[in-house]
């Protein structure tokens, strides 16, 4: 292992078990190879609680450029063994049975096989393989914060169990030989496009001519939503046409396989090529690449950075992992798009930030219903009796164990299959929790005469041959695990059954979208869906919100107004559940805090405001109305240092005035901005509005967008070119006058001095306060922008 380390310029290192004691073994050779610019990734787990969390510290105190991550359990077992080199030339594959332990890799009786492939094929069919694991969601990143919520499981769990000594035979044979993983291996996809269709429909004119008025005011960034069925792959194809060189990632090869067909048909001008697991075409006009592959360092610095002049993000809601940021950052194309039918990553990460905050152009579900662009739908909900509270919660969902003793139940089937049969219409896809109830419902209902399929990633059967025999009527219902979240459509679709706890509020909209594609003879698309007292079964319902903005749902009205040919019927014991779980869900203040915790352990240090408002799942609106100022958030959650609190104490009305002045325009934020611009020692003091006016100007006019915002006006044209007497005027009539005039005295401009009049920080608190009122600033600015740039752009 470690002649490869010291040569390879690709490390992988998968292992279900990290020892400190493996950790010291190789951590010299991986040090140096991190320092020639090696990338390495390493994925470990924290089944029975073996690894060690002094070792995951050691690894990310002595690698900070190495990408490690750990896989919680889900309740399966955990403990593949695989280390993955590439060089120069060719690769190294080692799979066995060591563990990353000086015992394992020195001393003790373990079996691997170590294959060289000049070719490269097995390596990188071990790297595609590698990479869907060190991406799936059981991981989490390893930093300070997560490491010290596995100490304290580690902890407890070693406190009352010798793990060695009394494993049951179940844990021990796990242990041994481990259990088989339910992947899902892509197939072909049933091309449903419509032969020959190369004009752009409505809605996609509609946003192509979005995107030509956002790259008009000089935007390089934008994202278009666009709901499932409206042709958001064909957008991106005839926005492409006026572009020479073109990136297209999704996550899936099939997203991609459909993708490259979508722009084939589009225009036969261009040259096309897959970059995958299985097919490297790196040259071609159009690349449609998967992330798994792209993001490693082997395929990504092959591109300059210059290399595409547009650059489409599929399924743009994941555009926030860490896998498409490797990407993202590394280009530097001339337009960026990203495209989505659910904005959110994780039910409300935000990505909006990734795209400067310019939503181009939103047509989502709701609004394309009302323009007949998709069906419309009846949504029966029908209560679920199962007590969830009693089923373990693990990080990425319910036990999958505890879940199924519920739901493999013959009451359970019957129920189901009454629903269905009582609201049904004629071709059904079901949704389901896992493979033994995608199979036990399908033999209940084969018991009941129905023509059904089981699909999924062990059924053996064709995906397109499922999809094709539903098509003709052959089949009455398709249950299935997960497959049809994304990249497929099924236009006859008319039945979608949810029989599976909704954790994800993206997903479920992503499989809701199934039924509403457009068919002949079909009026409508109807919606059976099971709900409990599961988590987040309340808050489910927004999803059919026409505002989903508004954050706090008024539980008094269960059931919001649809629109003509869209109904929602919930029975009584829903409404009851629904308007009690809203009582009982924690209040805004609460839920702020568990937010700031919760993207803490994610980022391994504490947000600051703009990395707040851009990626946590509530609105940064409600840190001012609940705790006045992102700092008494902060001190709340008790996320402040000594100096920090004092800072908090005694400027408290400061940061209150600066998180809540009033702004027609950005000009007081970006005044305080170009005042911070003078450093911790010396900003908040006496300034001259001509000392000023280059920074303030520079602000205002080095993007277009905000020049065309806040310098749109007959005055304000004048000033476009610099000239210090105009804007110095400008700056004393506008922002600081007025500032001024409405601060309580905090803000001064006296005698052409503008100034804060607030208490001379100690030289102690100067940086606290410096750091804490920038972020302020900062966050207020952008938020600021984002506002005005996401007028809506539809009719």
């Amino acid at each position: 292992m470690i002649h490869h380390i010291e040569r390879a310029e690709e490390i992988y290192l998968l292992t279900a078990f990290v020892m400190d004691s493996g950790v010291k073994r190789i951590l010299p050779s991986l040090k140096k190879a991190a320092e020639r610019g090696a990338d390495i990734r390493l994925l470990t787990g924290d089944y029975l609680c073996i690894t060690q969390p002094k070792a995951l510290k050691k690894l990310i105190a002595e690698l900070p450029s190495a990408e490690v991550r750990l896989w919680q359990n889900d309740g399966r077992s955990f403990h593949p063994k695989a280390y993955l080199f590439r060089f120069s030339s060719g690769g190294h594959v080692v799979v066995g049975s060591s563990n990353l332990s000086a015992s394992a890799l020195d001393g003790g009786i373990e079996w691997s096989l170590s294959a060289a492939s000049d070719q490269e094929q097995l390596f990188e069919h071990s790297a595609e393989s590698f990479m869907n694991l060190f991406q799936h969601e059981c991981t989490v990143p390893v930093n300070i914060k997560t490491i010290e919520r596995y100490e304290q499981i580690f902890d407890a769990f070693h406190s009352t169990k010798d793990v060695h000594k009394v494993w049951t035979q179940s844990e021990e044979e796990a242990v041994m030989f481990g259990e088989p993983e339910d992947q899902d291996v892509p197939e072909e996809v049933f091309e449903t496009s419509v032969a020959g269709e190369i004009a752009p429909r409505e809605a996609q004119q509609q946003a192509l001519q979005a995107l030509t008025e956002t790259m008009d005011l000089g935007y390089d960034k934008a994202m278009i939503v666009m709901a499932t069925g409206l042709g958001k792959t064909y957008l991106a194809a005839f926005f492409a046409r006026q572009f020479k060189r073109v990136l297209f990632i999704a996550h899936r090869e099939e997203i991609l396989r459909q993708a490259k067909a979508s722009f084939e048909h589009v225009s036969g001008e261009w040259t096309t090529g897959l970059l995958t697991g299985t097919e490297k075409q790196m040259n071609e006009d159009v690349i449609f690449a998967s992330v798994a592959t792209l993001s490693r360092k082997h395929y990504l610095d092959q591109y300059h950075p210059e290399t595409f002049d547009l650059i489409v993000v599929d399924e743009f809601h994941h555009a926030a992992a860490v896998s498409y940021q490797k990407i993202i950052n590394h280009f530097k194309p001339g337009f960026l798009l990203g495209i989505t039918a659910t904005p959110d990553r994780n039910d409300g990460k935000d990505v909006f930030a990734i795209c400067d905050g310019n939503e181009a152009y939103n047509m989502n579900f709701w609004k394309a219903i009302q323009h007949q662009w998709l069906a419309p739908f009846h949504y029966y909900g029908v209560y679920d009796e199962t007590d969830y509270s009693k089923i373990r919660w693990l990080s990425s969902g319910y036990d999958q164990e505890q879940l199924e003793q519920v739901q493999l139940r013959k009451g359970m089937a019957e129920k189901i299959y009454a629903a269905w049969n009582r609201h049904r219409q004629t071709r059904t896809i079901a949704f389901c929790s896992s493979i033994k109830q995608a199979e036990f419902l399908a033999d209940y209902f084969r018991e009941q005469g129905k023509q059904v399929t089981a699909l999924h990633s062990k059924s053996g059967y064709s995906r397109q041959k499922a999809i094709k025999e539903l098509h003709e009527g052959l089949l009455d219902v398709i249950f299935t695990v997960d497959l049809f979240n994304e990249g497929v459509d099924i236009p006859p679709v008319d039945t979608l059954l949810f029989v599976r706890p909704t954790e994800s509020l993206t997903i479920f909209t992503q499989q809701l979208g199934r039924g509403l594609r457009l068919f002949e003879g079909k009026s409508h698309c109807t919606v059976i869906d099971l709900i409990g007292n599961y988590r987040n079964a309340d808050v489910k319902l927004k999803v059919f919100d026409q505002d989903p903005s508004s954050f706090e749902r008024d539980h008094k009205t269960v059931i919001p107004d649809m629109p003509e040919g869209c109904k929602v019927e919930l029975e009584t014991s829903i409404i009851d559940l629904v308007k009690e779980m809203g009582k009982n869900r924690l209040q805004v203040r609460d839920r702020l805090i568990n937010e700031l915790d919760d993207l803490t352990l994610e980022m391994g240090e504490r947000p600051t405001y703009l990395q707040f408002h851009r990626m946590a799942s509530i609105p940064s609106i409600f840190v001012k109305r609940t705790f006045g100022s992102y700092v008494y958030l902060l001190k709340s959650a008790g996320k402040l240092t000594d100096d920090e609190e004092k800072a908090a104490d005694l400027y408290k009305d400061w940061f209150i005035e600066v998180e809540k002045t009033g702004m027609v325009k950005s000009y007081k934020m970006v005044v305080l901005l170009a005042m911070l611009e003078r450093g911790p020692e010396s900003w908040y003091k006496p300034v001259t509005a001509e000392e000023i006016a280059y920074s303030f100007h520079h602000y205002l006019t080095e993007k277009k967008y905000r020049k065309v915002i806040d310098f749109s006006d007959k005055k304000g044209k004048s000033l476009w070119e610099y000239d210090e007497k105009k804007v110095a005027k400008l700056l004393k009539d506008m922002p600081l006058a007025k500032w001024s005039g409405s601060s309580g005295g905090l803000v001064k401009f006296e005698d052409n001095q503008f100034l804060f009049n607030i208490p001379e920080p100690d030289d102690e608190l100067q940086k606290e306060l410096y750091e804490l009122t920038k972020q302020i600033c900062q966050y207020r600015l952008e938020e600021y922008f984002e506002k005005k740039a996401s007028k809506p752009k539809t009719n």
